[in-house]
């Protein structure tokens, strides 16, 4: 299943080294949504945490750093 949009640029954010917090602030969107992409990203990719989301999104081509 591939990422959204959204999911890709919260991500991005994600690899630039981000809280979610400040990711929320920057997209203008609550934290909790935040969360809720993270969480979907991480399903879709099969990652067990947001370092090897980012590490397998960079491998497949989806984001670059």
């Amino acid at each position: 299943e591939s990422l959204t949009e959204r999911e890709v640029e919260v991500l991005r954010h994600v690899a630039g080294g981000n809280r979610n917090r400040d990711i929320a602030e920057q997209l203008f969107i609550s934290e909790e949504t935040v969360k809720v992409h993270v969480k979907h990203i991480m399903e879709k990719l099969g990652a067990s945490d947001r370092t090897q989301a980012v590490a397998i999104a960079v491998r497949r081509g989806i984001i670059q750093l």
